[in-house]
């Protein structure tokens, strides 16, 4: 005869026993990626289940992986990150045996990673139309025809930024609707926020329509990527008053301003972090040459900011009062935080690092990559770049 249930007193009915508490669901190590999930489940974080891929993210990203300074070994480390935190496909390009070794060195069972051989390097010395025509068989070369033949969806390089720019320009070619490409360098801005400069280098000398191309492909690359309805467009240009400026600037300032673009006018250099302004406009020249300016006092201010901190033991006091405040500082203004350059208006997704890239930076190169894959943004440049007359004009 079974025991009868046993009966709380009124006093003890509505208070729980210590082995009523709720706990929280065991978690076990996933074999594949090695990352914590909940047992008998797909891993949230590479798709697997039971030995077998069950999730499908569907991003194939190419990684030129002898370009960098560094390379293969930033370019593999990131790759595994990447692979295992956004469960991309990830096709390490170059030369196979070198990168072989340095997988060797981590964990990657079972992650979507793939070598594809390359013959050749192209190397920061080399120049870039020289390395465009005679380095076929490069790794830039193979992760472009890659994407072209359709197995990637995009690429990424910390290669000779000039090479890959051609590799991407005339061995992807470019948009229907562009007359040329623009590289969108990011900003870190006073008010927490990202604004988007571009040319930052990939066209030296551009005519009045090309900087209204590059308007058109930075405000639809803004509003896919950091999800602005309107972004503000801004011309970078010596002064805000509309007739300041040279010929170009002039020029480009009239177009924009009858354009359907939510163009605010000119803005000087110094408000490029002020976040007033989401996407500005210049030609590559000067582009590249704020870019490598504000890389310059960005590093200078860290340093002088470490050397102030070490110089006194009061100092050093604060420093370890304030770490989490300049952790924070440093990390705003650092470079892997934003992974690279992409290169708008070719076919297919390319993003340019920094030669020094590390391996922090690989990993963010392919998540804009990939971010850029699943916001169509190519799609989008080719169809609002076709209907606006005024951005295709010579």
């Amino acid at each position: 005869m079974p025991n009868p249930k046993r009966r709380h007193s009124h006093a003890r009915k509505n208070k729980r026993r210590a082995h009523d508490f709720l706990t929280a669901p065991a978690l076990a190590k996933c074999p594949n990626c090695h990352e914590m999930k909940q047992p008998h489940q797909v891993c949230p974080h590479c798709g697997y289940y039971k030995g077998r891929e069950v999730v499908d993210t569907g991003i194939t990203i190419a990684v030129d992986a002898m370009g960098g300074d560094h390379a293969p070994r930033p370019e593999v480390e990131g790759a595994i990150v990447a692979a295992r935190e956004f469960g991309v496909r990830i096709l390490l390009v170059g030369l196979a045996p070198e990168l072989k070794r340095e997988l060797a060195k981590h964990s990657h069972r079972g992650l979507p990673i793939e070598i594809v051989p390359a013959s050749e390097i192209i190397s920061m010395e080399d120049s870039p139309s020289q390395a465009f025509r005679k380095k076929k068989d490069s790794s830039a070369h193979v992760a472009a025809k890659l994407v072209r033949g359709g197995q990637a969806d995009g690429m990424i390089s910390a290669g000779n930024t000039g090479a890959v720019m051609a590799v991407a320009r005339f061995g992807l070619g470019t948009l229907s609707s562009v007359d040329r490409p623009a590289l969108a360098a990011p900003f870190p801005t006073a008010r927490g926020g990202t604004s988007v400069l571009l040319d930052a280098g990939a066209n030296v000398d551009s005519k009045p329509a090309h900087l209204v191309q590059f308007a058109v492909m930075g405000e639809i690359y803004y509003r896919a990527i950091f999800g602005t309805r309107r972004p503000k467009v801004a011309l970078l240009s010596i002064g805000e008053e509309e007739m300041k400026g040279n010929e170009l600037t002039r020029e480009v300032h009239s177009r924009l301003k009858q354009s359907t673009l939510n163009f605010v006018g000119n803005v000087e250099g110094r408000e490029i972090f002020g976040g007033d302004v989401d996407v500005i406009v210049c030609d590559g020249f000067i582009g590249n040459i704020a870019l490598k300016i504000s890389e310059g006092v960005a590093q200078h201010i860290v340093n002088l900011l470490k050397d102030a901190l070490q110089s006194t033991l009061s100092s050093q006091v604060g420093y370890v009062l304030s770490r989490k405040a300049y952790k924070s500082f440093r990390k705003k203004i650092d470079y892997s935080e934003y992974g690279g350059a992409p290169l708008l208006g070719v076919r297919g997704v390319t993003v340019i690092g920094h030669g020094s890239s590390n391996a922090h930076a690989i990993k963010n190169a392919i998540r804009v990559a990939t971010e850029l894959v699943r916001g169509g943004v190519n799609e989008r440049i080719e169809q609002e770049l076709s209907m606006l007359p005024v951005a295709v004009e010579a």
